[in-house]
């Protein structure tokens, strides 16, 4: 069984926003989807779970809420992902 983490500690807006992320990977995924505090842990098997298609999953989920403006996902350690602020430059 894979298991991979999403951190979206940097995640802000809507109250539920870290809830509707694990909704939306349990329906997108098919796995078991478990939240501890900005922590998305998604477990399962085979090509559903790869870090690239959760990576993209979760790209897919920011844009639905309209937040890729502020956020990106990043690779973090292995089996891992960050969500982060962009940093905007203002000239």
């Amino acid at each position: 069984m894979v298991e991979m983490k999403v951190d979206a500690s940097e995640l802000k807006g809507e109250s539920k926003i870290i809830e509707k992320l694990a909704d939306f990977l349990k329906e997108k995924t098919g796995g078991e989807v478990s939240t501890e505090s900005k922590t998305v842990t998604v477990k399962g098997e085979g090509e559903a779970l790869s870090k690239k298609y959760v990576k993209i999953t979760v790209k897919k989920f920011l844009h639905k809420h309209e937040l890729t403006d502020s956020f990106r996902v990043i690779g973090g350690e292995e089996n891992a992902l960050k969500v982060k602020e962009r940093k905007l430059y203002e000239e």
